[in-house]
Formats: C-alpha cells, sequence, structure tokens
C-alpha cells in the first residue's frame, strides 16, 4: 500500500483528528484513513439543479414577481 504524508497542518485539525480517533477507538491513521475513504471513495448520487431547486424552502409571497397591470406611462418620441 502507499504511504501519505501530510505537512503543515493547522492545530485544529490535528487536534480534531485526534479527537475523532478517540472517540472511535482508534488511531489517528486509521481515523485519516476513514476520512479519506468516506471523502474519496463514496458513491453519493450528485444532485442536479433540479434537485437543488425543489429542496429550496419556500420563500413566502411571490408578490414582487407580479406584473403590474397598469398602464404603461406615455412616451415621447
Amino acid at each position: 500500500m502507499a504511504q501519505l504524508l501530510v505537512r503543515d497542518l493547522e492545530d485544529a485539525v490535528v487536534q480534531a483528528l485526534k479527537q475523532k480517533a478517540a472517540e472511535e477507538g482508534t488511531s489517528v491513521e486509521e481515523a485519516h484513513r476513514r476520512i479519506l475513504r468516506v471523502a474519496l471513495l463514496s458513491k453519493k448520487p450528485k444532485k442536479g439543479f433540479k434537485e437543488f431547486l425543489l429542496e429550496m424552502p419556500e420563500g413566502g409571497d411571490d408578490y414582487i414577481f407580479d406584473r403590474h397591470r397598469s398602464q404603461p406611462r406615455e412616451v415621447l418620441l
């Protein structure tokens, strides 16, 4: 198997990784492997534009999109 060396990680990231490993009862290295597997190998279906639109919350009253029924102003040419 290949090895991966990651440099210049922020201290907060390292601490979060150590905490996650402790919560899972694994080594930091194993926690790192699991995170990478989930992030890179999970086959989640990609959402299309339609799905994003359908998930949007209701915006309330759409009166701002109503057309004005009044007569247009007169234009002098």
